[in-house]
């Protein structure tokens, strides 16, 4: 029987509706965790420049970040798994509302680098109860809907939210775009607690263990695709803007990127209104969708159109892709396993910032799109392999 954490009377739904509000107050919450982590990309030169440092030691923001969240999620779920859900998203929220504020004030580098691995210690906690959470609001048969609109706040956060914060801070300055992060963390704190239900933690006979969600049949399997699914889509994407450049279309980078955005935000529409009952099938399809686009894009760059093509079909495919791997984890390992995850989720977009960085000195831009097509090979296999457990060919949701 998968591990569940849902499965408590306390903790069920009863209604046949979802609390739509209470899912947008953690999808806000998903957008301010996505865009504390991405927005400096958009800011670095303004950073750098007024704190003192090189672009490329102010870049390391975004490693300590992730280091902050791979580290600390899988302990910090267990310290926490008695919290109240409301109590622990609460706290998970200030935490980045004061790491903002001191990354907005501050003049010192380490001071900053002190903030911002205090920032990816609070995604850590969010990230790993976020999803249960979600679940535990809505009924059993739309637990997957539930997770879909919560998991919305990625795209949005990428697609408008890393745009928008980089134009404020050219025009306003890099310092007023955090304070306005850290004005939004506390109005969504404010959010949560008005209108979210709330859910208790484990309590301690009921608690799994990590290593006891590694031996529950599937969890391994949907945590080997996440690390090199994530792998393969961080190589490409990371390094984009050299990709277009090296193929003719270095001045189209924001234009390509919206249209990834766009057609991420179709994905996650798609696979929240289909999850509970499809998600092997939606899971195989999003495989396909991403080779598809590397394979456009590894044999027929040079043609703008076909580039434009391979953007929407790899946002298709990717846009869904967070949702129907937390769906599958949570419902196979439950909270143990979402903490896993995250870990994993952080250290492969380390490795794909590391391994597409290699790529690109090396063999050259064109190595790109072929390194994804290598790894979605295992992905798929793996994939189709686990129609029992980890990607079971029946319906999400349904476990008992």
């Amino acid at each position: 029987m998968p591990i569940d954490s849902t499965h408590q009377p306390e903790n069920s739904d009863t209604s046949q509706k979802l609390p739509v509000a209470s899912l947008l107050a953690l999808a806000t919450a998903v957008f301010i965790t996505v865009l504390t982590e991405t927005l400096p990309a958009g800011l670095l030169p303004l950073m750098s420049a007024d704190v003192g440092v090189s672009e490329s030691a102010m870049g390391q923001v975004v490693t300590v970040y992730a280091i902050g969240t791979a580290l600390t999620a899988i302990p910090l779920t267990a310290a926490t798994a008695g919290w109240r859900r409301k109590r622990l998203l609460v706290t998970a929220m200030m935490g980045f509302a004061v790491a903002n504020t001191v990354t907005a004030f501050s003049d010192d580098y380490v001071l900053t680098m002190v903030a911002r691995f205090v920032a990816g210690v609070a995604a850590g906690l969010a990230w790993a109860m976020l999803v249960g959470y979600a679940r535990r609001m809505a009924p059993a048969h739309m637990r997957g809907k539930a997770i879909a609109i919560v998991m919305a706040g990625i795209p949005i956060a990428l697609s408008l939210g890393v745009p928008t914060g980089t134009f404020v801070g050219g025009l306003l300055g890099w310092r007023i775009t955090f304070s306005l992060m850290s004005l939004l963390a506390i109005a969504v704190v404010g959010w949560i607690i008005l209108a979210a239900p709330d859910r208790s933690g484990q309590k301690p006979g009921n608690r799994t263990s990590v290593l006891r969600a590694l031996t529950v049949p599937g969890v391994v399997p949907v945590l080997v695709v996440t690390l090199l699914y994530v792998l393969a889509h961080t190589i490409l994407y990371t390094y984009i803007a050299a990709f277009l450049e090296g193929v003719g279309m270095g001045g189209l980078v924001g234009v390509v990127l919206l249209l990834f955005g766009a057609t991420s935000m179709v994905s996650i529409w798609v696979v929240g209104a289909h999850i509970d009952r499809r998600l092997r099938p939606l899971t195989i399809a999003g495989i396909v969708l991403i080779g598809v686009a590397a394979m456009i894009l590894a044999v027929l760059a040079q043609s703008p159109v076909m580039v434009y093509l391979a953007v929407a079909l790899w946002g298709l495919g990717w846009g869904g892709v967070p949702t129907l791997l937390q769906t599958a984890a949570t419902d196979a390992g439950g909270d143990p396993a979402q903490a896993v995850l995250v870990t994993l989720w952080n250290a492969a977009m380390a490795g794909g910032g590391v391994a597409g960085g290699i790529l690109l000195s090396v063999p050259g831009f064109g190595a790109l799109p072929w390194s994804v097509l290598l790894l979605l090979v295992p992905v798929l296999l793996i994939v189709l392999a686990a129609r029992v457990h980890g990607f079971p060919a029946r319906g999400v949701g349904t476990a008992v």
